[in-house]
Parts: C-alpha cells; sequence; structure tokens
C-alpha cells in the first residue's frame, strides 16, 4: 500500500488530493491547485477570438499551443504559454514530488473570503503532461469530480492510521473521542467542547466512539457523481467518442446524437474486466521485476564475497611473487658471496706466493752481496757461475705474469633485471573465466547425404573471450563422442558420415583459463538422397572471395580468383569425376559488395549438373592399421609392411547402390591385394575375407577368388596389374556384392544376402599402391541388368 502513496498526492501541492477534479488529458488535480494555476487571458488573444478574426495565426488552437513552446521550454526551467501574446513569462516552480508547475501571472488577493470566479479567458496547464487546456464559460466546473479517487485516499488514510486523530487540533492533532456521524468530523475533547457544544442544533447530533466511526464512514454510501453541464442529473450512460458518462439531459439535448452511447453499467463491467486483464500483466511484469531485484540484491552481496575472495586471492600471488624474489634475491648474493670469497682466496694465495718468493730473492741477494765481497779469487770462480745461473733463474720466475695480480677488484656480474622490471609493469589481469556454453544454431544446422553442417555462436550477453572451439559427434550408434574440428571457426560441415543413421552433436568453447560445458545435444538424421540421378541446381555466385568450411578434402571448394581487370573467375571441383564450370563475373566495386543501383549486383544463377545420388568418401585413417601409409588427401593407400594390413573407407553403407573404384598404381612380387567390404571391426592385421566380418575379391596377376571367412570360392580367369582398375558393386536394394576389374565382371554375383552395415575396405602390403576413387556411376553391364524385368 506504501507504494501507491505517489499515486494519491497532487503534483502541485505534494499533498493528498482534495476535490480532485480530472483534467481532459486523464490527469487529476486539486480543485484549489487548479485555481491557483490558471492563467488569464485577454479576450483579444483567446484562440476563439483569433479563429473570429481570421488572422495569420487563426489555425493555432488549443491542441497547437502543445507542440509550441511549452514542451521545448518545460526542461528548461522556464516556460511561456504559447499563442498567448500577454502570457507572462515567469520561472516555473517545483512542487514537493518534483513536478514542475507554471504559477498564475498575478498572486491571488488576500483575504479572500470566496475564491474568485475564474476569469472569462483562462489557461490552465496540466504540471505533468504540459498541455495547455483552455476553459469554457463553466470555468472549472467543467472538469469532473474524481469522487473514486477521493474514496481511495480515505480507504489509505484509514488503513494506514493506527489511532483515530482529531480533526480541528491546530498543531499536534491529539487522540480522537468522538465522531459526529452527521458531521463526518472526529474530535477530541477540548475541540468537542469548543467546536461542537451540545446545544442549540448540534445537541441533535449522534456523537458515536471513533472505531464506530470508522466503520460507519466506510459503510455509507457513495455519493453518485452528477453531470459537470447539468448538476441535478445523474449519470446514467457512457459516451464511447467522448469517452465520458453522460446524463439523460445530454442525451436530450442533443450533444452526444451521432455518438455511440451505452449503458453506463455495462461499460463500468466491461472497463473494469479490462483494467483487470491488463493488470493481469502487469503483475507478472511486477513479479519478473520482484524476481529480478532479488536476483540483482543476491548478485550485490556475490560481487562483495567474490570481491574480498578476489583480493585475497590476488594478495596471495603477489605475496607468492614477492617470496619468489626474495628467494631469488637470496640465491644472486650467495653468488655474490662465493664470488667474493674466491676473489680473496686468488689474491691472498698470490700475496702468500709472493711473499716467500721475494724472501728467497732477497736472501739470495744478500748471500751474493756477501760473496763479492770475498777477496778469494781462486774461491769466487768456484760458485760465481752457479749464483750467476741462480740469479737470472730467479729474475725469469719474476718476469712471467708473477708480478700481475690474477684476480680484478671488479666483479664481472652484471644483474639483468630490465625484462623483469618490464613484466611487473606489464603485469595485468586476464580474463580468468571459462567461456559460457556455445549455442547451437538450429536454422543453419543441417544434413545432405553423407555430410552435416553445424553452425553455433556464444550466448548474447557473454563477455568472456573465446580462443576456440571443440565439435564433438558420436559414432552414430549412440556410442562414444570424438573430436571432428578444432578451431576459431563457428560454422563446420563433417563428411563421411554413415547413410540413414542419426548422430549426435554438441560444442564447448575454450580459452586460457579452460574449457566450457558443452552446448545443448543436437540429434541429427542423415538420408540417402533418393532424387533422380541428375539434378539442376541454381547456383548463385558471391562477389567477393569464399571458402566452404569442411573438415573432409573431398568438400566442394568454391574460389572466386582475379583473371584479368574488372573480371573474376571461378571454378567448382570436389574429384577428377566432377564437372568443372568456368564463368566471368562483375567485379566488385570501390564500396563493396553492395545492392544499391550503382553497386554491382549477384551475377545470373549458373545451373551446375551434379550427381546427388552418390557417395563421396576417402580411407579412414582412426580405424586402419598402423602400418598403413596415407597420401593425397587420403585417396591413395599403401603399407611399410610385407604382412596384408586392412584400412576401410570413412563411409558406411546400410541402403542403396553404390560403387567405387580403386586404381592399382604399384604392383611388385606378385602381392595378392584384396578389395571388398567390411563390417567396422573386422580384423586389421590379416587379409581381407579371412574372418566372418569381410566379404572380399584377392587376385594376383592371373586370376581371382572370392573369399569370406577364410572359405574360397568362385576361382575366375582373370588378375590385375599396374594400371588395372578394380570395381566394388554393392548393391544393398538386391543385397549384393559384384567385382569387376578393368569393367569386365568376375564370375556371377559374388556374395548374396547381404544385411548391415557395411564399409569399403582393402588389404594390401608394402607392394601394392592403390588409389581411391568414388562418386561414380553405376557401370553399364549392371546398369543394363538392372533395368532388365
Amino acid at each position: 500500500m506504501e507504494e501507491m502513496e505517489e499515486e494519491l498526492k497532487c503534483p502541485v501541492c505534494g499533498s493528498f488530493y482534495r476535490e480532485p477534479i480530472i483534467l481532459p488529458c486523464s490527469h487529476n488535480l486539486c480543485q484549489a491547485c487548479a485555481r491557483n494555476i490558471l492563467v488569464q487571458t485577454p479576450d483579444s488573444e483567446s484562440p476563439q477570438s483569433r479563429r473570429a478574426s481570421g488572422s495569420a495565426v487563426s489555425d493555432y488552437d488549443y491542441l497547437d499551443l502543445d507542440k509550441m513552446s511549452l514542451y521545448s521550454e518545460a526542461d528548461s526551467g522556464y516556460g511561456s504559454y504559447g499563442g498567448f501574446a500577454s502570457a507572462p513569462t515567469t520561472p516555473c516552480q517545483k512542487s514537493p514530488n518534483g513536478v514542475r508547475v507554471f504559477p498564475p501571472a498575478a498572486p491571488p488577493p488576500p483575504a479572500a473570503l470566496a475564491p474568485p470566479p475564474p476569469p472569462r479567458n483562462a489557461c490552465l496547464t496540466c504540471p505533468q503532461c504540459h498541455r495547455s487546456l483552455v476553459l469554457d464559460e463553466r470555468g472549472l466546473r467543467g472538469f469532473p469530480r474524481n469522487r473514486l479517487l477521493e474514496g481511495v485516499i480515505d480507504r489509505y488514510q484509514q488503513g494506514r492510521a493506527a489511532a483515530l486523530r482529531c480533526q480541528l487540533c491546530e498543531k499536534a492533532p491529539k487522540e480522537a473521542a468522538v465522531m459526529c456521524e452527521q458531521c463526518d468530523v472526529f474530535y477530541c475533547d477540548p475541540c468537542r467542547l469548543r467546536c461542537h457544544p451540545p446545544r442549540g442544533p448540534l445537541a441533535k447530533h449522534r456523537l458515536v466512539p471513533p472505531a464506530q466511526g470508522r466503520v460507519s464512514r466506510r459503510l455509507s454510501p457513495r455519493k453518485i457523481s452528477t453531470c459537470t453541464d447539468h448538476e441535478l442529473e445523474n449519470h446514467s450512460m457512457y459516451c464511447v467518442q467522448c469517452k465520458s458518462p453522460v446524463c439523460y439531459q445530454c442525451l436530450e439535448e442533443g450533444k452526444h446524437s451521432s455518438h455511440e452511447v451505452k449503458a453506463l453499467g455495462a461499460m463500468w463491467k466491461l472497463h473494469k474486466s479490462q483494467l483487470s486483464q491488463a493488470l493481469n500483466g502487469l503483475s507478472d511484469r511486477a513479479k519478473e521485476a520482484k524476481e529480478f531485484l532479488v536476483q540483482l540484491r543476491n548478485m550485490v552481496q556475490q560481487i562483495q564475497e567474490n570481491s574480498v575472495e578476489f583480493e585475497a586471492c590476488l594478495v596471495a600471488q603477489c605475496d607468492a611473487l614477492i617470496d619468489a624474489l626474495n628467494r631469488r634475491k637470496a640465491q644472486l648474493l650467495s653468488r655474490v658471496n662465493k664470488e667474493h670469497e674466491h676473489k680473496l682466496k686468488v689474491v691472498r694465495d698470490q700475496i702468500s706466493h709472493c711473499t716467500v718468493k721475494l724472501r728467497q730473492t732477497t736472501g739470495l741477494m744478500e748471500y751474493c752481496l756477501e760473496v763479492i765481497k770475498e777477496n778469494d779469487p781462486s774461491g769466487f770462480l768456484q760458485i760465481s757461475d752457479a749464483l750467476i745461473r741462480r740469479v737470472h733463474l730467479t729474475e725469469d720466475q719474476w718476469g712471467k705474469g708473477t708480478l700481475t695480480p690474477r684476480m680484478t677488484t671488479d666483479f664481472d656480474l652484471n644483474l639483468d633485471n630490465a625484462p623483469l622490471l618490464q613484466s611487473i609493469h606489464q603485469l595485468d589481469f586476464v580474463q580468468m573465466k571459462v567461456p559460457a556454453p556455445p549455442i547451437l544454431q538450429l536454422e543453419e544446422c543441417c544434413t545432405h547425404n553423407n555430410s552435416a553442417t553445424l553452425s553455433w555462436k556464444q550466448p548474447p550477453l557473454s563477455t568472456v573471450q573465446v580462443e576456440g572451439y571443440i565439435l564433438e559427434l558420436d559414432d552414430g550408434n549412440g556410442g562414444q563422442f570424438r573430436e571432428v574440428y578444432v578451431g576459431k571457426e563457428t560454422m563446420c560441415t563433417v563428411d563421411g558420415l554413415h547413410f540413414n543413421s542419426t548422430y549426435s552433436a554438441r560444442v564447448k568453447a575454450f580459452n586460457k583459463s579452460g574449457v566450457s560445458p558443452y552446448s545443448k545435444t543436437l540429434v541429427l538424421q542423415t538420408s540417402e538422397d533418393t532424387q533422380s540421378e541428375e539434378q539442376t541446381l541454381p547456383f548463385p555466385v558471391p562477389l567477393e572471395r569464399s571458402q566452404l568450411r569442411r573438415m573432409s578434402p573431398f568438400s566442394s571448394t568454391l574460389n572466386l580468383q582475379p583473371s584479368f581487370s574488372g573480371r573474376s573467375y571461378f571454378e567448382l571441383r570436389s574429384s577428377a569425376h566432377q564437372l568443372s564450370l568456368h564463368s566471368s563475373l562483375q567485379s566488385l566495386n570501390s564500396a563493396g559488395c553492395s545492392f544499391d543501383t550503382q553497386g554491382s549486383p549477384y551475377s545470373q544463377l549458373v545451373d551446375i549438373k551434379k550427381m546427388v545420388a552418390v557417395a563421396w568418401f576417402s580411407f579412414d585413417p582412426a580405424s586402419a592399421h598402423a602400418d598403413i601409409i596415407f597420401s593425397n588427401d587420403n585417396l591413395t593407400v599403401t603399407c611399410n609392411s610385407y604382412d596384408d594390413r586392412v584400412v576401410l573407407g570413412k563411409t558406411g553403407f546400410s541402403k542403396g547402390l553404390h560403387y567405387w573404384e580403386l586404381s592399382i598404381d604399384r604392383y611388385d612380387n606378385h602381392p595378392d591385394p584384396a578389395f571388398g567390404v567390411a563390417r567396422i571391426d573386422v580384423l586389421k592385421d590379416a587379409m581381407l575375407g579371412k574372418d566372418d566380418k569381410a566379404w572380399a575379391m584377392y587376385v594376383d596377376n592371373n586370376r581371382s577368388w572370392f573369399m569370406h571367412n577364410n572359405s574360397h570360392t568362385n576361382r575366375t580367369e582373370g588378375g590385375i596389374t599396374k594400371g588395372a582398375t578394380v570395381g566394388v558393386l554393392l548393391d544393398l536394394t538386391r543385397r549384393t556384392l559384384t567385382f569387376s576389374i578393368n569393367e569386365d565382371q568376375q564370375g556371377p554375383v559374388a556374395f548374396e544376402n547381404l544385411e548391415g552395415l557395411f564399409f569399403p575396405a582393402v588389404s594390401l602390403n608394402r607392394n601394392v599402391q592403390v588409389t581411391l576413387h568414388t562418386g561414380l556411376p553405376v557401370p553399364e553391364f549392371y546398369a543394363s541388368r538392372s533395368a532388365m524385368p
């Protein structure tokens, strides 16, 4: 209820409405406040006189006043009533609730016992919407009284007051003692004795306790609103065009003769129902707003908790850096001390050595001087040669760097702290949160034949930086997921899927801080195209270089490359068996890709003949034996072992008619390769057909055999050499497998009653190299047989 209080206060005086009136703009004013803000206009400047005079500005009526200076000047604090030349320009005031109010031109006369009648030509400006309203000859009596608002205010005040107060106390109202039902006033005892003495006419009034008076006031019948034009008539009808209640006399006078008029009670119920419905929607919004406020308050608390936690983490990290720096400081000081001790030891050793040497030299010099003093020639000559050699030898010993310091006084250490200082200056916060899970865009995800295109994006409100995405698919049988794409793109096409299989796809984002949760899992259904053999597809050629993002090297790539000035050249190709198209296109203008009349529009559509009922696939490195060697975008395989090793194709088949060929690129020393189909769990280190998971034809240079579960059948003449082509035709409609060499069928149907999921398969050793060719039409020998009834 407290939130409703602002709705019950006058925008001018800021108090509860007293005798409120309804303005044509649907806002309310106290009648006294409306009288205070009236502005008088001269007769010559009234809109009626202007229209009568036919002046140049006669087209301005009171609706035009709303579009003039009131709107532009309301925000500046000053306003003039446009359209009235003599209207005063006075600064606006603010009511207690902050609404700007335009004061009257002159203050009302003092000591007025009764409010003066409004001037003949008066203008009233709504303080809320600033719409100017021109009063007619009835003045403020022309505005209806809002008795409903009065009743709401009475109930609000009664419900809010804990104890009823006297209504006549001048200062602090005392608690009411009685209520007069006739006066409808609450009295305290002093005010009752002074203002309502029990004598004269007042003696007949009935005084009741305040609580009883509150109940009787609440249960008293409401005053019925009367017509503003006919005060003695009650409202009985409702004018739909005027949107106001009217009385019977208004209808008799013909004021609403051409208007739609309905019963007051029916419209009352209808508008109550409409208001209730509108309140239901508003109530839902208010409920959401309350929940949102709770969420925001929880966010405030969470932010404070996270701030404390983050500050503690930051302090711990900085302390760890300081500890690491102190430890490094101790290590560096230890190295300096070691260098200091080393230098001192070297210098001290040199001092000791030179001291000993100098003492020996001094002794030798003193001994030689004493020998020179001797006068015995023969004795001197006996030792002179030896002394001379000793003196020269000692002199030479002093000359071999002995008098050079072995250690410098400088420390040959220079602390390189520039990188560390730079790192400290560059020390900053990085994104610490993992990204939000991506959202798969269902409208851009699709499947076609054995490929699936998936598109995703980050949530709109996500601000965490993303470095890349990881797309995962299961194996088509509800098994484990495997990564099929890792990169920065938000769209990927995955080829080599099984026909008529169901896959589950999911994607996650990652950055330096970690990996996001997975997106919602998307279920995809691949299906084989059952359209006619050829289909004409309209292909719009874009105006800029683009490349379809796909995971398979066999995916169609559209490249636009400049061939000469003002033209472009494009080529669409997927393999040697597919059509190549050439076309010249209008180039981009300087503004780029534009759709205006001066820009370069899209070229005409080019019809591309494309085989749609065929499968394009390659060998699968993931399921192959480790000895298999791949090249040519996984189309060519060989082996580095002398033993037979098995490799499968990437696409599995369970329905339809499929044909592929393998050309023999190298064939040395009779290696006996095998060709056919196999289950996904076939043995990879044995010849194809040695177990019950493969159906194959193995050949040498003279003959061929069909083999399954290590059983040989139907030996036929006709082998292979280098350059030969082996064809494999899998007809799952008839559940048969047929082989051909150089377009000649090898015997009858090789295998029958095939059911399930089959993968193209080859077994070979290091003496064989083969290349796979896919997307081929059915050979003539089988097509003619299929056409037979």
